[in-house]
């Protein structure tokens, strides 16, 4: 597994909770694994010959899902298969990615699509962490198929797999320009009230 050079990255305690022993290889090789993602859709995008409806984004979404489940098969974790997309788990952890933007922008500035399917939203409800108001239990008669639909873990993952948001903003042209991870709950607007964040070294992106 390739690892960024100089220094060894240090995990931050939050890290080392929820990833254990893999904690600071994680750290290390998930911006390897972006720039090799990056990389890979970025010679899609070129072998393509588009200046619109550029494969890139679709590429390096598909892309950055395989390399996090390569990590996890070299680590001995498991990789786990939701409605036809792998998700690594570390620890009983799941790493969502996401680009939440084709520019550099801040993390509070992310919000999910419009047209996000109820698979993605049901993953960050249902192993996502609580909100922060959540200080009692919905009264049956004001629970609905749906809620509770949105909020059942996937079997696949299991119900004790929490998530760990994985959050990136990259451009065709300029590569990966910053990854967070963190905690995340997605609010009603499709906004995030990130209970923990922190940012993640970008790697070297030599392109193919």
């Amino acid at each position: 597994m390739s690892m960024l050079g100089g220094n060894p990255l240090v995990p931050s305690a939050w890290a080392v909770e929820r990833f254990g022993r893999h904690a600071g290889r994680v750290a290390e090789a998930v911006p390897v694994q972006l720039a090799k993602a990056h990389a890979k859709a970025h010679a899609a995008h070129r072998a393509a010959g588009l200046k619109k409806r550029s494969p890139y984004g679709v590429a390096l979404a598909q892309a950055v899902r395989e390399y996090l489940a390569d990590m996890a098969r070299e680590l001995g974790e498991p990789v786990r298969e939701v409605l036809g997309y792998e998700y690594a788990v570390i620890n009983d952890h799941a790493l969502f990615p996401f680009k939440y933007a084709d520019r550099p922008r801040p993390l509070d500035r992310a919000r999910l699509p419009s047209k996000t399917s109820t698979t993605r939203r049901r993953m960050f409800w249902a192993h996502g962490p609580e909100p922060r108001d959540a200080l009692f239990e919905l009264e049956d008669d004001l629970t609905t198929g749906e809620y509770l639909q949105l909020h059942e873990a996937f079997e696949e993952l299991g119900a004790s797999t929490k998530l760990v948001c994985l959050f990136f903003t990259a451009g065709v042209e300029s590569g990966i320009h910053a990854i967070y991870w963190g905690q995340a709950h997605l609010e009603p607007d499709r906004t995030f009230d990130w209970l923990h964040s922190e940012r993640l070294p970008v790697a070297p992106q030599p392109l193919e």
